[in-house]
């Protein structure tokens, strides 16, 4: 049977245990679900549960359920690393050969000097952080002379932060394009993203107005459900994710609550193809901030919409639910650990139940949505239809 539309959303960082390779990433015995279960045995999300979230995994303590309502599953990253856009190209059908290259040692002095040229100012900074942190220690000095704050992370991230009393927003994703525009060759990270904070000193906040510059995504399911006619309208930072490309029309937003918003008003209407949402909130407040209470809270408060998911769909949808990588609050550092990713499945017309195992790459979803849409698209992903 084909389908009309697939609603795709992506729990960011909600990954679901270790997986083989962990230890390459010294992530093993990971396991972001599992973890922040144990951790808070009152936490209730009964809907996942009833989709059959505990069932992916008989051995974590996450309850289970005689009777799923969505199929449910497991997927291995076969792509090397643990970061955003390498998790999302994968869903999309892009299975990475080389990883994109990290610098948790800060950027080489060289590029660091050209870029300073480039864009007429010194930088400070220059080291992985956390950008809260960072945002803290440099903050004063940014602020008084004026110097955008350059860092990373273990992932493939050139990261600058400036305040926007300082350095207008506008100015602020010239300067991140630039760096985009310089970062080819054995500097090509995954990201370039703006930070934007405001307030002061000792009360600095970052805003919502965070913009990435991704370097351009090979073709993939996106563009193949664009070349058989039909839309892709992607929620939350998709669009900066995939650099635009295969984008039909987006919708930015901030937080969880607003993309899942956004979700629903898109499923009222009348389109065929892919709604690819993005929710942020798990990784970017909670997982990497190492905040237990506050990613369970997370997870109940996206828990409580899934009737209104479920209740807007239509009779031709079918709704994914999954992650890009794992960031266990439990676990010890800031940063993305190497993980399962969840699946749950679920439509008005499809049998719910057994579970479609542990599939062998995130791009087996691409090819899964490929079969619903009845489009062509080659992906070394399969199918589990």
């Amino acid at each position: 049977m084909r389908y009309n539309r697939v609603i795709l959303i992506v729990l960011d960082s909600v990954g679901i245990g270790s997986l083989p390779d962990a230890a390459a990433y010294g992530d093993a015995g990971s396991n972001t679900l599992g973890h922040i279960v144990e951790k808070t045995p009152e936490i209730r999300i009964p809907n996942l549960v009833s989709m059959g979230l505990g069932n992916i995994d008989p051995g974590n303590a996450i309850p289970k359920t005689d009777t799923p309502i969505a199929s449910y599953g497991k997927a291995v990253e076969r792509s090397a690393g643990k970061d955003t856009t390498t998790g999302h190209w994968e869903i999309a059908g892009s299975v990475l050969q080389e990883p994109f290259p990290t610098f948790p040692d800060g950027f080489p002095e060289e590029f660091i000097k050209r870029f300073e040229k480039e864009i007429g100012t010194p930088t400070i900074g220059n080291y992985a952080a956390s950008g809260t942190v960072i945002i803290d220690e440099l903050g004063d000095k940014h602020v008084a002379r004026g110097f955008p704050i350059v860092y990373t992370s273990a992932d493939s991230v050139f990261q600058i932060a400036m305040h926007e009393d300082v350095i207008p927003i506008e100015r602020q994703y010239e300067i991140c394009a630039i760096a985009r525009n310089m970062l080819t060759g054995p500097y090509a990270v995954g990201r370039v993203i703006a930070r934007p904070f405001t307030g002061n000193s000792g009360h600095y906040t970052r805003t919502s107005r965070r913009k990435d510059f991704a370097t351009l995504p090979p073709d993939n399911l996106l563009t193949a459900v664009q070349k058989s006619g039909m839309e892709v309208i992607g929620i939350g930072k998709i669009h900066d994710i995939f650099a635009g490309k295969g984008i039909s029309r987006y919708v930015k937003t901030p937080s969880n609550r607003e993309g899942i918003d956004a979700t629903l008003t898109e499923m009222q209407k009348d389109t065929s193809g892919l709604i690819f949402t993005n929710l942020v909130d798990f990784d970017m407040l909670y997982g990497h901030r190492r905040d237990v209470s506050g990613y369970a809270a997370c997870l109940e408060e996206f828990d409580a919409s899934i009737p209104d998911l479920l209740h807007s769909m239509k009779d031709n949808d079918v709704l994914i639910i999954t992650a890009d990588h794992g960031n266990d609050p439990t676990w010890t550092g800031t940063d993305h650990t190497r993980e399962y990713i969840p699946i749950l499945m679920t439509a008005k017309s499809i049998q719910s139940g057994p579970g479609i195992g542990t599939r062998s790459s995130f791009a087996d979803i691409a090819a899964t949505i490929a079969v619903l849409l009845g489009i062509d698209f080659a992906t070394e992903g399969k199918s589990w239809l």
